[in-house]
């Protein structure tokens, strides 16, 4: 079984036709499937900057779901705008399987060292302009060669593409998350009041068995009821019983003063 597969350098471009064979891929992005600006921050650090990268570029940008990069050199940061969905269109087109890939970088951090231009395809040739890759058509220009990228030596600035991020763009999700958020928060305001009712319930509960001296356990005053019942049946069946016995003898009162009773009818 083959566990080291070979490795391939590979630009990818939408007029770029890629001969695979069962090799790890190294993909180079071409100008074309990226935004870039080189830009002066007031940030040190490259995870500062990343905060920044969205309302960079959101006067420039057309329509669409980006994702968001950066890397710094020297006191300048590359920052960078793309879309996923559009890289895996591209790569599904060339016959290119995620798991084939083993990094995607940018052509501005691989071939910002190339001096003159270029040609990439039959249509395309790209050269260095103010330390910015740019893609330009073959007849705009006099190319030194083709690009060759068999013995590239490639940078640490690679990307992850989101496969599954431009199904949702950033806008539903951000819709999803408050509908999302405002249920929770639903939830937990009806989870407290619950408890709230619940611990008001065993408040009343404690205050009346204190109060009518109930037993601790609801199968012992269960047992007392059953108990106040048969008394209250048998009471109820004997003044029932007296007051037909009292009506046969066509007595009407009974009255019970100072010790004396008095019958009347």
């Amino acid at each position: 079984m083959k566990f080291n597969k070979d490795r391939k350098t590979i630009f990818l471009d939408t007029y770029t036709n890629i001969v695979l064979g069962d090799e790890k891929l190294d993909v180079i992005l071409s100008p074309s499937l990226y935004w870039v600006k080189k830009v002066k921050l007031p940030v040190k650090y490259v995870r500062d900057a990343k905060k920044l990268l969205v309302s960079l570029f959101e006067d420039v940008l057309p329509e669409g779901d980006y994702s968001y990069s950066t890397y710094k050199e020297d006191d300048e940061f590359y920052i960078f705008a793309y879309e996923d969905k559009v890289v895996l269109d591209l790569l599904t087109t060339q016959g290119i399987s995620p798991n084939n890939i083993s990094s995607i970088h940018f052509a501005q951090s691989e071939l910002d060292k190339i001096e003159g231009a270029i040609k990439i395809n039959e249509k395309q040739s790209i050269y260095v302009k103010d330390s910015i890759v740019t893609l330009v058509p073959c007849c705009w220009i006099e190319e030194n060669g083709s690009l060759n990228l068999k013995d590239m030596k490639l940078s640490k600035h690679t990307i992850s593409l989101q496969h599954f991020g431009h199904i949702v763009d950033s806008s539903s999700l951000k819709k999803i998350a408050a509908v999302a958020i405002a249920f929770i928060v639903l939830i937990l305001s009806e989870l407290f009041i619950v408890k709230s009712n619940i611990n008001k319930v065993q408040t009343q509960t404690q205050e009346l068995a204190s109060k009518y001296e109930l037993k601790p356990t609801m199968f012992q005053n269960k047992a007392v009821l059953k108990k106040y019942k048969s008394i209250h049946a048998t009471q109820t069946n004997f003044r029932q019983e007296m007051s037909k016995a009292l009506k046969q003898k066509n007595i009407t009162t009974i009255t019970y003063k100072n010790k004396i009773l008095k019958v009347g009818s």
